[in-house]
């Protein structure tokens, strides 16, 4: 059984910072956009869950578990969208922008363990 005071310090332990860029773009139909999340770990980690979600109350557009070895296109996503990992950096690339692609970007990081 775990102490309540062996509990806090470990809760703590791996401070997780994430940020994205640009915080906006505008884009021309059929335009390509790269959106950026610089993923910021302050101790060593095995396996992480990145997000991109469109809006509010939306299911993920494409999601991926990563290693912090991991590169390239981790994981396949929607017939327009990639993503790539070069870490810290994970990118979301989206081809021939379409007026229904306008909206808030989220990416969403997860520390798993």
């Amino acid at each position: 059984m775990w102490g309540l005071g062996v509990l806090i310090p470990l809760l703590g332990a791996c401070a997780l910072r994430v940020s994205q860029d640009p915080a906006e773009l505008r884009v021309m139909a059929g335009d390509e956009v790269a959106l950026g999340c610089w993923v910021l770990v302050a101790e060593p980690w095995d396996l992480l869950r990145l997000e991109w979600v469109k809006g509010a109350g939306r299911g993920a557009l494409c999601a991926t578990r990563l290693h912090p070895t991991a590169l390239a296109s981790p994981a396949p996503c929607a017939p327009r969208l990639r993503l790539a990992w070069h870490p810290p950096r994970a990118t979301l690339s989206l081809r021939q922008a379409q007026g229904d692609d306008a909206g808030r970007y989220l990416c969403r990081v997860t520390l798993e363990i």
